[in-house]
């Protein structure tokens, strides 16, 4: 993987950093204060320490952000906007709360590893309202486009790694039943949860492997093809944890009678995944990657329908389940 040189972000204004990594990927976030580099209580957990970084940002504040330049790709409605000039792309941030200008604006290049957050002083002026640069959804959006450029995506899902290593994924829409599939397995077994909605999952590469996993599998070689990682963006069971794990199999769920499992064809498990899966959709060559990295993963790791019922038999037929 590439990776930004030291000092990018030294400079002017550039006297305090912190430094987070999800995923797999690590962030060094620089400015000229140490409120400009605080870490959201949901990312102290991803804290972190590193030669070089994948992504640096550089905190800049301006008096105020104008109209945005170039060609807008996408509007989310409310919080956000994606804009494309030249060869850099612009995330203009919006809340009713700090009147109708971008509050913070997120200039990035194409390979999302340089990056600078301009910050309003007008939109906070008087506000009394928290300076908080890497909030929700700015950190999601910045990873997310990351992985991109690498063989690596985020599902809406939730992972579970057993007491012997085991790691299972389980995928669902909201609603699924993905916090219900916590809840039920750590009330059965000394799990541990890397996140009960969102997960990364990449190719267990050498490279890679800068987080230990949480627990080494017995009498198995912890070198898996895929490892699947936790993230800040939790959901009703509010599980995020930094850790990582080899990921044995994994489930699509939906809710059933019988807790019958049924193993998923490699295209059929392709395109169950894509549904679920978090990827930018204003550039088509994003979306092909996505769809080669999910073909990888298919191919790797044995993926199942799981039409279960919300009760402890859900978690015995796992624990009892052969490939």
């Amino acid at each position: 993987m590439g990776r930004a040189q030291p000092g990018l972000c030294d400079g002017p204004g550039a006297n305090h950093r912190s430094e987070f990594r999800i995923g797999g990927v690590s962030v060094e976030v620089a400015g000229h204060s140490s409120e400009d580099v605080t870490l959201v209580p949901a990312l102290q957990p991803f804290r972190t320490e590193t030669r070089a970084s994948d992504i640096t940002i550089q905190v800049e504040w301006a008096e105020s952000l104008g109209p945005a330049t170039g060609q807008q790709l996408f509007d989310s409605g409310s919080l956000w906007r994606l804009y494309q000039d030249g060869a850099e792309f612009q995330f203009d941030f919006r809340a009713s709360i700090l009147g109708r200008q971008p509050y913070k604006r997120l200039l990035v290049d194409s390979q999302f590893r340089r990056a600078r957050l301009q910050m309003s002083a007008q939109c906070f002026a008087g506000t009394g309202y928290a300076v908080a640069p890497l909030e929700y959804p700015l950190d999601e959006l910045l990873i997310m486009h990351r992985l991109t450029q690498e063989k690596a995506i985020e599902l809406h899902s939730c992972g579970i790694v057993r007491p012997d290593g085991t790691g299972n994924l389980f995928v669902g829409h909201s609603g699924a039943g993905k916090s219900t599939t916590t809840r039920l397995w750590t009330a059965r077994e000394d799990v541990e949860v890397l996140s009960d909605d969102r997960i990364i999952v990449r190719r267990d590469d050498e490279e890679q492997n800068q987080i230990p996993p949480l627990r080494s599998a017995q009498g198995r070689n912890d070198k898996k093809k895929m490892r699947m990682y936790g993230t800040p963006w939790h959901g009703e069971a509010a599980y995020a944890s930094p850790g990582s794990a080899p990921l044995a199999r994994i489930f699509i769920l939906e809710h059933g009678r019988g807790n019958v499992l049924t193993r998923l064809s490699p295209s059929q498990a392709v395109a169950e995944l894509f549904a679920r899966s978090f990827v930018p959709f204003h550039r088509h060559e994003y979306l092909d990657s996505a769809l080669e990295f999910l073909q990888e993963l298919v191919d790797a790791v044995p993926c199942y329908r799981y039409a279960f019922e919300p009760n402890e038999a859900a978690v015995e037929r796992i624990l009892e389940f052969r490939d």
